[in-house]
C-alpha cells in the first residue's frame, strides 16, 4: 500500500489487564458450551476481543466451533466493518487481484483492524485448507497485520472437521498473548521455582534456582500424574532441594491441567507461550526477533518471537508424519535406538532415498519399500530428518515470518540430523540450545516466578 509506511503500530484494547494466574478452563464438555458459574463474589472479567478475519465462515458449518472455543477462554468474536466500496479497490492496496469478493471482505477487514477502525485484541485468520487462492490471501492478510501493529495473529486454515477441542491451546495463547504481556516480558528466573510439562510421549520436570537450573528429570508419559511425579522426584533429588522449599510451580503440555491440580500449581499454561519463552531463554535469546520450531511428540510448533513474546504461530501437522513419533517408527525399523538416529543420519544422504511423511503410514511404507530396494540405513534415516523438516517448512512455516535466530527445541532438537538437514533447507545456522528438550519445564518455571516475591 502506498501509505502503509503512515499507519502507527496499534495496542491491544484489553493488554495487560490480568493477574498472573493463567487457569483458564479445562478443554473439556465442548458440547455443553461454556461454564455458567461465575467465580465467587469476583470482578469478572473483561472478554478478549478477537477479530475474525475471514472469507465468510461466520456462514460456514465450522463457526459453531470457533465460537465454542473462544468461549472457554472468555474471548469473543467481532466483525470488523468496511465499506462496500473498499471491496472494488482492496486488490489494488494489498497487490493481490482477488477472484472472490470473500476474500476481497477478507482483506478490507484486516485494513480496518490495522487502521484502528476496529479495536481488537488479537486476530484469528482463517480461510479453507481446499482453497488455494485463500492460502495465498491469508498468507498475506497476515503478514500485513503483523507488520503494521503489534496485535497477536492466528493463522489457520480449516476443515469440515474442525471442532473446538482442537482449536482450544490456539485461542489459549492468544488470550494470553493479549492480557498477559508483562508475565511473558519476564526474562529471569527469581527464588526457588520448578516446571513440569507433561507431553503427549514424555513428562519433563525442572527446578530452577536464582535463574540456573539445579536439577531435571525426564520419563516417559504413562499415567499422567504418576509420571508427573516421578520426572519432578528425579529433579528435586538432583537439585537437592526439599519439595517444601519450592516457592512457585508451573506446568504445562498435554496433561497441564490434570498435573496443575495434582500438584497444587501456582501457573498452569498452554505450551505455545511456555514453549516461546523457555526457548528464547535458554538460547539467550530474549531480545529482538527469533523463530521457535518445537517438534514434539506428536505434534510440531513454529512460532514467530519478538522480544520473547509470540506474534505470530501455528501447530499441528498432518497426521503424526513430522514428530517423534515418526522417527520412534524409523529408528524401531532400523533396529537402532532413538538417541543413535541422529548420529546414523550424519553419516547418511537424504538425496538417494526418496520419504513421505505426510502420513505416518506411508511414511512407514516409504521406508519398508527403500530398504527392500536396497538403501542404507543411514540414507533412510537422513531421508527421515529430511521428510519431517520438509513437512514442517511446508505447512508450519508458510504460516510465521521465519527471522534468524532459528531456534530449534523439543526431543526431536535432539537427532543430530534434523538440525542439519532444517538449516540446510532454510540456508541458515540453527540453534539447538542446551536443554533444548526441558523447553516447557523451564518456561513453566520461569514464568511462575512472577508468583515469587522479589
Amino acid at each position: 500500500m502506498s501509505d502503509k509506511s503512515k499507519i502507527a503500530p496499534l495496542k491491544m484494547a484489553n493488554a495487560g489487564e490480568e493477574k498472573l494466574c493463567l487457569d483458564s478452563e479445562p478443554p473439556k464438555n465442548f458440547e455443553k458450551g461454556p461454564e455458567t458459574v461465575a467465580p465467587k463474589k469476583e470482578k469478572k472479567e473483561a472478554k478478549v476481543k478477537i477479530a475474525l478475519v475471514s472469507c465468510g465462515t461466520e456462514y460456514g458449518g465450522v463457526q459453531p466451533a470457533f465460537e465454542a472455543a473462544a468461549a472457554k477462554v472468555n474471548a469473543e468474536f467481532i466483525y470488523p466493518e468496511i465499506e462496500i466500496e473498499s471491496l472494488d479497490t482492496i486488490g489494488k492496496d494489498f497487490g493481490i487481484d482477488a477472484a472472490s469478493g470473500d476474500l476481497r471482505l477478507m482483506m478490507a477487514r484486516a485494513q480496518a483492524v490495522v487502521r484502528g477502525e476496529t479495536m481488537a485484541d488479537g486476530v484469528f485468520i482463517t480461510t479453507c485448507f481446499r482453497c488455494a487462492e485463500a492460502a495465498i490471501v491469508r498468507n498475506e492478510v497476515r503478514r500485513y497485520i503483523h507488520k503494521y501493529s503489534d496485535i497477536p495473529v492466528i493463522s489457520y486454515s480449516f476443515t469440515e472437521q474442525t471442532d473446538a477441542a482442537t482449536l482450544y491451546t490456539r485461542f489459549e495463547a492468544l488470550t494470553t498473548i493479549a492480557k498477559r504481556r508483562h508475565l511473558l516480558a519476564r526474562e529471569t528466573q527469581h527464588g526457588i521455582t520448578a516446571g513440569i510439562d507433561s507431553g503427549s510421549t514424555t513428562t519433563k520436570a525442572v527446578v530452577m534456582k536464582d535463574n540456573q537450573i539445579v536439577g531435571f528429570g525426564w520419563v516417559p508419559t504413562n499415567e499422567v500424574i504418576a509420571s508427573a511425579e516421578a520426572a519432578y522426584s528425579a529433579a528435586l533429588e538432583m537439585a537437592g532441594i526439599k519439595r517444601e522449599d519450592v516457592q512457585a510451580l508451573g506446568t504445562t503440555g498435554y496433561g497441564r491441567y490434570l498435573v496443575g491440580e495434582g500438584f497444587n500449581a501456582d501457573l498452569v499454561q498452554e505450551e505455545i507461550t511456555v514453549n516461546s519463552k523457555g526457548a528464547v531463554y535458554l538460547a539467550d535469546c530474549q531480545k529482538g526477533p527469533a523463530t521457535v520450531i518445537d517438534i514434539g511428540g506428536m505434534d510440531n510448533k513454529a512460532i514467530s518471537v519478538e522480544d520473547g513474546i509470540p506474534g505470530m504461530f501455528t501447530m499441528g501437522g498432518i497426521c503424526a508424519g513430522a514428530s517423534g513419533r515418526f522417527f520412534e517408527t524409523v529408528a524401531k525399523r532400523l533396529n537402532v535406538d532413538i538417541t543413535e538416529l541422529g548420529d546414523l543420519a550424519m553419516q547418511g544422504d537424504q538425496k538417494k532415498v526418496n520419504m513421505n511423511s505426510y502420513c505416518i503410514v506411508f511414511g512407514t511404507q516409504s521406508l519398508v519399500n527403500s530398504l527392500a530396494k536396497g538403501s542404507l540405513p543411514k540414507d533412510v534415516a537422513a531421508a527421515a530428518c529430511r521428510s519431517v523438516v520438509e513437512q514442517i517448512f511446508q505447512q508450519q512455516l508458510q504460516e510465521v515470518d521465519v527471522r534468524e535466530p532459528v531456534i530449534l527445541v523439543g526431543g526431536s532438537s535432539l537427532i543430530k540430523g534434523v538440525p542439519r538437514e532444517l538449516g540446510d533447507l532454510l540456508n541458515v545456522k540453527v540453534v539447538v540450545p542446551k536443554n533444548s528438550q526441558y523447553i516447557g519445564a523451564v518456561g513453566a518455571a520461569l514464568l511462575s516466578s512472577g508468583f515469587v516475591e522479589d
